[in-house]
């Protein structure tokens, strides 16, 4: 059998038809209820304590702080009020000395730290008339910026600036941190140093995606979900209050709509509904946490590069004729990632140069036009698979939301024209990014936005093409529906998103009567 035969017949496993995808989103749609229902199910279904998205009018300045990975990003974000916002930030690695700390403090010791020096460098006034001041009344200490922390770890809500860390990941390990306040223990750290900054927010990034979508996106609509397809995944959506019945027996919310918090990553940890090949069983079986996360092992960039890796080895056992160097990174574990299957399914050559040159460069493979086709073969069906599984995310949210029965009103667009958003980069010069304008109506059917953000959909080809034809497939949607469904970038998410939950918060602050 030639490479490409093999590759074809294996392709096949990783196809996900149209009665899969259907059987999958009923399935979702399930554990979606149970994580509304109770705690403890396999989709957290976390309560954000979000209880609006923006409209664009927000305006103000605001501090993001954006914990992902090892990457630590601080931001000043100045809301325009039109829809556009403009943004300072730095970025630092975090030393593997605070990501493997004792105590807890000592992470958010270094965070504090590092947002003196930002303030001393970008807000420099601001900070030394506080520091310079000797008032201590109510008065001057409200004169602070106002925080929103994007957490990007798992950890259970209390309140809209309050949350306990459940469990670490990303190779972070500070093993005092699990149960404590998360925004208590950086406040406390904050204010060792006298920072004119007050953290009232904690958001996880996919919140931020959705908040920073509904902010930009064009005309009037509400954005409905933010999802994020790149080394991991995960979503957030609007929900309606009285469907979260593990909120409304704690007697503390009635009315109204929460953004919620899926961690869809634990989708069908059970596989009852979930293809599995024996590259995915491998892939797993190799994880850190075998057994958990297995819609996410199928979907996010962290591991397809593992599933293609797999089967690139499995195509090797089955012939001679290729010849595999055992110092080959192909027999290490991630050296393969998600830009290889975006350049594998890229390239269009006669001769599949690109994909050639890779395979040489990368694992010492020197590579004939028949095997660099049996690997295109194979990097497009995981890719696709891929694809087609995150349409099943969102067409149950779609679907559950009951927004495709909602037929097109005549209300206003959100103020402020077309313009266009404006980013400055830490040194403050201008960066222009259009994120478009189109009519909030087609077929005079309202239009239902989705932020979406991650490598996997801006850079993969056909990955959104791919959620479209998922859509179509799905009862409920079909092609009338998918139509309706618009996605947009959502840049900036987790910077402009943690800012957007500081001001709700302040606003809520002053709905109250009291002061932050």
């Amino acid at each position: 059998m030639s490479p490409v035969e093999w590759a074809s017949r294996v392709a096949k496993e990783f196809e996900y038809n149209q009665q899969d995808v259907r059987q999958a989103t009923r399935h979702f749609i399930k554990q979606m209820e149970e994580g509304l229902e109770r705690d403890g199910a396999t989709m957290n279904q976390i309560p954000s304590y979000v209880t609006a998205v923006p409209d664009g009018t927000e305006t103000g300045l605001y501090l993001a702080v954006d914990l992902g990975g090892t990457n630590l990003r601080i931001c000043s974000v100045n809301l325009h009020g039109d829809s556009t916002f403009s943004i300072t930030q730095s970025k630092v690695a975090i030393p593997v000395s605070i990501i493997t700390a004792r105590y807890f403090s000592e992470l958010f010791a270094y965070i504090a730290e590092q947002i003196n020096i930002f303030l001393q460098h970008h807000h420099e006034n601001l900070l030394q008339k506080y520091q310079d001041s000797k008032d201590s009344s109510p008065g001057h200490i409200q004169k602070r910026l106002l925080l929103g922390l994007t957490f990007s770890f798992t950890f259970e809500q209390q309140a809209l600036n309050r949350g306990t860390l459940l469990r670490w990941t990303k190779g972070f390990n500070i093993p005092d941190a699990v149960g404590q306040d998360i925004s208590a223990v950086f406040q406390t750290e904050i204010d060792k140093l006298n920072l004119p900054v007050l953290v009232v927010a904690l958001v996880n990034d996919t919140v931020g995606a959705l908040l920073a979508r509904s902010y930009t996106s064009p005309g009037r609509t509400k954005t409905l979900l933010g999802a994020i397809f790149g080394t991991g995944t995960n979503g957030a959506y609007v929900e309606k209050m009285h469907n979260i019945t593990k909120l409304i027996r704690s007697g503390k919310f009635a009315e109204g709509e929460m953004v919620i918090n899926t961690e869809w990553g634990a989708f069908d940890d059970e596989l009852l509904v979930l293809p599995t090949t024996p590259y995915d069983l491998a892939v797993d079986t190799e994880s850190v946490h075998p057994g958990i996360q297995m819609y996410e092992k199928r979907i996010s960039g962290m591991y397809l590069g593992e599933i293609l890796r797999h089967t690139i080895l499995a195509l090797v056992s089955t012939t001679t004729s290729i010849d595999v160097p055992l110092d080959s990174k192909l027999n290490q574990q991630f050296a393969i990632d998600s830009s290889f299957l975006s350049m594998a399914a890229a390239d269009d050559s006669t001769d599949l140069s690109m994909l050639r040159k890779q395979l040489n460069v990368s694992f010492n493979i020197n590579a004939s036009r028949e095997l660099a086709e049996a690997v295109k073969i194979l990097a497009v069906a995981i890719g696709d698979r891929a694809a087609r599984l995150a349409g099943v995310a969102i067409a149950a949210i779609v679907l559950k939301s009951g927004r495709l029965s909602v037929s097109g009103c005549d209300e206003p667009s959100k103020p402020g024209g077309t313009p266009q958003p404006r980013n400055e980069n830490h040194a403050g010069k201008p960066i222009s990014t259009s994120l478009g304008r189109s009519h909030e109506k087609i077929d005079g059917q309202d239009i239902i936005d989705i932020g979406v953000d991650g490598s996997l959909f801006e850079f993969y080809p056909g990955f959104e093409d791919g959620i479209r034809s998922t859509l179509k497939d799905i009862d409920g949607i079909g092609y009338e529906g998918a139509k309706r469904i618009r996605f947009g970038l959502a840049r900036d998410g987790s910077g402009v998103g943690a800012a957007l939950v500081a001001r709700m918060a302040e606003q809520e602050s002053k709905l109250a009567g009291s002061t932050l």
